[in-house]
């Protein structure tokens, strides 16, 4: 099994939705016992009290366009622990990148990338909270996903 964290700032837009766009690519592959696959923060700004927000309501309806469900999901940060735990962890920015070595104290394993280096265009994947273009980021985490996938297939 490939358990992979996907992470963004937050955790109710970008990593979510691509939390939940891979995971209906492994069903659609008939892979999804092949892959654990969650998403977390790399900041606090969406949890309080210790109960993280749900998924930002524009990001839901985007992925609903699309016929998938976030509905339980709700933003947890990501933890030190973690990196004991999953076998990569997908950033979807260069300033995610940067907070991930930080939280996970480095990675010596060589576990942190970045989604749209999965791509034929490399970068960031478009932020939805300043562009409010939720398709665009949707296109970007789709691309990146299916690049992730097409990655991963020869090892399972």
């Amino acid at each position: 099994m490939i358990k992979i964290m996907f992470v963004c700032h937050g955790n109710i837009c970008r990593s979510p939705m691509a939390e939940f766009i891979f995971k209906k690519m492994a069903e659609e592959r008939n892979l999804s016992e092949r892959f654990l696959v969650a998403s977390s923060a790399t900041s606090t700004e969406e949890i309080w009290n210790g109960v993280g927000n749900p998924v930002y309501p524009p990001a839901k309806a985007e992925l609903k366009k699309h016929g998938i469900s976030c509905e339980a999901k709700r933003a947890v940060q990501l933890q030190k622990s973690d990196y004991e735990k999953y076998d990569l962890f997908i950033g979807m920015d260069t300033a995610n990148i940067r907070h991930m070595h930080r939280i996970l104290g480095g990675d010596p394993d060589g576990k942190i990338r970045k989604l749209m280096d999965y791509t034929d265009r490399g970068g960031d994947v478009a932020d939805p909270w300043y562009t409010d273009r939720f398709d665009v980021t949707y296109r970007d985490i789709y691309d990146g996903c299916e690049g992730l996938m097409n990655t991963l297939l020869p090892q399972l």
